[in-house]
């Protein structure tokens, strides 16, 4: 296969829109984002804000501490803090520089019910609406199917942005993803001139190989990845497990390091990147095939979950695994088959698991899903796997994935809202069974 100019374009175009930096779990700090930017319209000191958001936003931001906030969690939180001491043009770093002032000062706000938030349903599964009001002003700044896609910006009931404008600028490559394929990511991988892409991997190494050290090193969380270590062992498959865990451990209790995500999350990015980077330190592999290895845990990471959509009942830590070890087979130099079958004997085992939200259990299902991406590697290096007509498991790959992403959309669409039923206590469940 020889990867055509444009596809060699469009792959890169993902990369650099996927891999970018973000600060805590994504979806608080879309919420922040969203609110430092409704407040930078508005132009004069809010009085009221009112968060309009999807269910999985109001379950992803539930269970985990909002970062440079104090150990607090919430919407209120995440929202007023934006507004408080945000800065709307670093998107997901938009409160890094966050001070005890505004800590004070939000917390003063979020007690005294600054911030009303409320469920909107009907639209699509990532959907933030942040409604600021002045004394003489009202801003709206909406977010819809990724953490930093405003798509509409209104001023005193005046649209003055929306996404069609920046959709239709020729000047502007999007990513296509619908032009994916398991052959061309690896083309891509094998072919790709490295200095096109080398700083954005460079970031990810660095910035998630640092969370994950934080993890291991303090008592973040649940400790999922310093418990792997402590009673499992020091081999290679526990630490690709317990430092791809511990990243989580650190990011789901609010440690304000950055992440390089994937697919909108970062726990996707740790877990695309954590496995691989132990696996190319144990195997001796150069600094360039590592690299080479890191697009092919990424872009499969994207394609399986592209297919699902950003938020939904499906865990990413599944398709992030999977890509881990679709990794780590080519970097053992595994074939195009031998790839294949990884990723078919990953999401055979551990495809399904639930997202009940973004909180410290994270870090167990990420351990999971990358054991059974190493299970799945040395299957299939032995040419052993699951076959066709076994489940959803279909006569190729990109069939299999399909198949996966469907079920993820579309089946589990019903499961995703009895999810947030269950955590908003909306159902009594006693009654139900």
């Amino acid at each position: 296969m020889s990867l055509k100019k444009e596809d060699y374009v469009n792959y890169t175009a993902i990369l650099k829109e996927e891999l970018i930096p973000a600060m805590g779990c994504t979806e608080p700090i879309a919420v922040a984002y969203a609110a430092a930017k409704a407040g930078q319209v508005l132009g004069e000191e809010p009085t009221h804000l009112n968060v309009r958001c999807s269910g999985n936003i109001i379950k992803n931001v539930k269970g985990v501490t909002v970062p440079n906030s104090g150990n607090q969690r919430g919407i209120e939180v995440a929202a007023t803090l934006g507004i408080v001491g945000g800065n709307a043009d670093k998107e997901l770093e938009v409160i890094a520089n966050v001070t005890d002032a505004d800590r004070k000062k939000a917390g003063e706000m979020v007690a005294a019910g600054f911030c009303e938030v409320d469920l909107e349903e009907g639209v699509p599964n990532l959907y933030i609406k942040a409604t600021a009001t002045g004394a003489h002003h009202t801003a709206v700044v909406l977010i819809e199917d990724n953490h930093t896609n405003i798509t509409r910006i209104e001023k005193d009931g005046e649209v003055t942005y929306t996404a069609k404008a920046v959709a239709d600028d020729p000047n502007v490559i999007k990513g296509d993803r619908t032009k994916m394929s398991l052959k061309g990511i690896l083309e891509y991988a094998d072919t790709v001139d490295l200095d096109d892409v080398r700083e954005t991997l460079e970031k990810q190494i660095a910035c998630n190989t640092a969370i994950s050290q934080e993890g291991l090193d303090n008592p973040w969380g649940a400790c999922v990845g310093k418990t792997l270590l402590e009673n499992w062992g020091n081999d290679v498959k526990i630490r690709a497990c317990a430092r791809a865990a511990a990243g989580s451990d650190a990011r789901m209790s609010g440690c304000p390091l950055p992440v390089v995500i994937n697919s909108g999350s970062g726990n996707q990015g740790i877990t695309v990147t954590m496995p691989v980077l132990t696996y190319a330190e144990e195997w001796g592999v150069s600094h360039d095939k590592t690299l080479r290895a890191l697009l092919v845990s990424n872009l499969v990471s994207v394609y399986i979950k592209h297919y699902i959509g950003a938020l939904s009942a499906f865990c990413g830590a599944v398709s992030a695994g999977t890509a881990s070890g679709a990794a780590i087979t080519y970097m053992a130099g595994g074939d195009y088959d031998t790839i294949a079958q990884t990723i078919t004997n990953t999401l055979g085992n551990v495809g399904g698991i639930i997202c009940d939200g973004a909180k410290s259990s994270c870090g167990a299902k990420i351990a999971s899903a990358v054991n059974a991406a190493l299970m799945a590697h040395h299957m299939a290096m032995s040419q052993r796997g699951f076959k066709n007509g076994e489940g959803f498991v279909a006569e190729d790959v990109e069939k299999t994935i399909k198949n996966m992403g469907y079920i993820g959309k579309v089946g589990m669409a019903g499961t995703d809202i009895e999810i947030l039923n269950v955590m908003i206590d909306k159902v009594d469940v006693d009654k139900s069974l």
